[in-house]
């Protein structure tokens, strides 16, 4: 019998992961601020060494999406490129994690040219092969263990 998760539980994923990678940041020594709204597209800021401010935008995938979607995030709206604005995607079936600056986001998407989503942006960092979900080759500089590329120590 297959069991169907609830809305709630769904609805719920995205701010639990966010959370977890948040924890992640602390963990590693990292200062992190929450804003208290996300009209910005905006869910953690980190205070560099330097000085300076990292936007962070997180983005998660559940372990049960559809086999060969693990790493599909679409529907994201980002128009232009946003100085020190930084993606954090995570697929939880691969446990893989890609960090991209806005640029970078930018050229490795695709953007919806027509539709009810047209100018929203889509990225699949996996392929599949014989069943495997794996990162695409392309998108390996992506890979992260850590949050150094966001703090600069990288």
């Amino acid at each position: 019998m297959l069991l169907r998760k609830s809305f709630r539980t769904l609805a719920g994923f995205g701010k639990r992961i966010e959370f977890w990678i948040i924890g992640r940041m602390l963990k590693e020594g990292l200062d992190v601020y929450l804003p208290l709204v996300d009209d910005d597209a905006v869910d953690a800021l980190i205070r560099r060494p330097n000085g300076t401010i990292a936007l962070v935008q997180i983005k998660a995938r559940s372990q049960d999406v559809r086999s060969g979607d693990a790493g599909l995030f679409a529907g994201i709206t980002h128009p232009k490129k946003r100085t020190d604005y930084w993606f954090v995607f995570y697929s939880e079936r691969m446990n893989e994690m890609w960090i991209i600056t806005s640029n970078e986001f930018i050229r490795e998407s695709h953007q919806n040219k027509k539709g009810k989503n047209a100018g929203s942006r889509t990225i699949w960092f996996n392929g599949t092969r014989r069943g495997i979900e794996y990162t695409k080759p392309r998108f390996e500089k992506y890979v992260a263990a850590d949050f150094s590329r966001i703090v600069g120590k990288k």
